[in-house]
């Protein structure tokens, strides 16, 4: 069985969380660290340099657009003790480097490159959506080299990431007939050919805990109830701010599925060998004319795929 994290979930970059109340410190390491340039009005994209894979473009303090000084978002101090800053702005051009998103290339670029990306994005993600206090009303600044933002009446907040499940429902069947339990969510649009399939998520609601969030959302989108709620791993999903939590859990495909059109336009069940010939680039039928698409390999639904493909009970 595959150990390999989550796309998201790999990282290499000690936080260096002790630093972002030293404004001495932060001032100096930006003269001496690497810059990550984010566009947030572009989507979240960053420069990469394309080769066997790509890779981030980080660029000296010097080269970086100017920001103020509290708009500098501190990382993280990298293994050769090279601090690492983002910033929110335009990409500068940089010769051999192109703009790409981390939905894009996210799932290709490096333990270390993938960190960075993911938590810069993150981060500028919460900033852009929290210009103003939720109890006070009153605008914002960025402190704490980015991490916190207060106003000017001392009230403080912090990023928060929203918590959400998602589950591959399987029947703890192993071999190739074992079959799991995807769902076509009602807000996707359509590709020629095609239908994409994928885990059933939700939110997690205030008050419940995620695998009573597993039991509730799956009968609420298919109709199924479901057992044996077992964790897998996480990943960030910052696409603004959420934290998927995958879970996998067992119940009977011999037993009706009734989607809520509101959420789940098709929900389907399907055997390990037609995953595996999805995965291959066969054409595996789901409807006259049209054939199975599975989630971008950047999603954790496509690890949770792919580590239920692997497994047997």
């Amino acid at each position: 069985m595959t150990d390999a994290a989550p796309p998201l979930a790999r990282s290499t970059l000690d936080r260096a969380a002790h630093r972002r109340t030293d404004p001495a410190w932060l001032a100096g390491a930006w003269s001496r660290g690497r810059t990550l340039v984010v566009d947030v009005a572009a989507g979240g994209r960053a420069l990469v340099r394309d080769g066997d894979r790509p890779a981030l473009v980080l660029l000296p303090a010097a080269e970086a657009p100017p920001v103020p000084e509290a708009a500098r978002l501190f990382l993280g101090v990298e293994p050769d003790g090279g601090p690492v800053f983002a910033v929110v702005a335009e990409l500068p051009a940089v010769t051999g480097a192109r703009p790409a998103g981390l939905r894009e290339v996210g799932h290709l670029l490096t333990d270390r490159d993938a960190g960075l990306l993911t938590t810069a994005v993150a981060l500028a993600n919460w900033h852009a959506g929290h210009g103003y206090s939720p109890v006070t009303g009153r605008p914002t600044t960025v402190d704490e080299g980015g991490w916190s933002r207060v106003d000017d009446t001392g009230h403080r907040i912090w990023p928060r990431t929203d918590p959400a499940m998602i589950v591959l429902v399987h029947d703890g069947v192993g071999g190739p007939d074992g079959r799991c339990l995807l769902g076509s969510n009602a807000a996707w649009s359509g590709q020629p050919g095609g239908r994409r399939f994928s885990c059933l998520a939700g939110y997690v609601e205030p008050g419940e805990s995620a695998e009573a969030a597993v039991v509730r959302e799956v009968a609420e989108e298919v109709g199924v109830p479901v057992d044996r709620v077992e964790y897998v791993a996480s990943q960030s999903w910052p696409f603004p701010g959420s934290l998927m939590l995958g879970f996998r859990a067992v119940a009977d495909p011999a037993g009706p599925v009734r989607v809520d059109p509101a959420e789940i336009s098709h929900a389907l069940w399907f055997s390990r060998r037609e995953i595996s010939r999805a995965l291959a680039g066969e054409p595996v039928p789901v409807d006259d004319g049209i054939v199975l698409v599975l989630p971008p390999p950047l999603s954790i639904a496509f690890h949770l795929i792919r580590h239920w493909l692997e497994w047997d009970d």
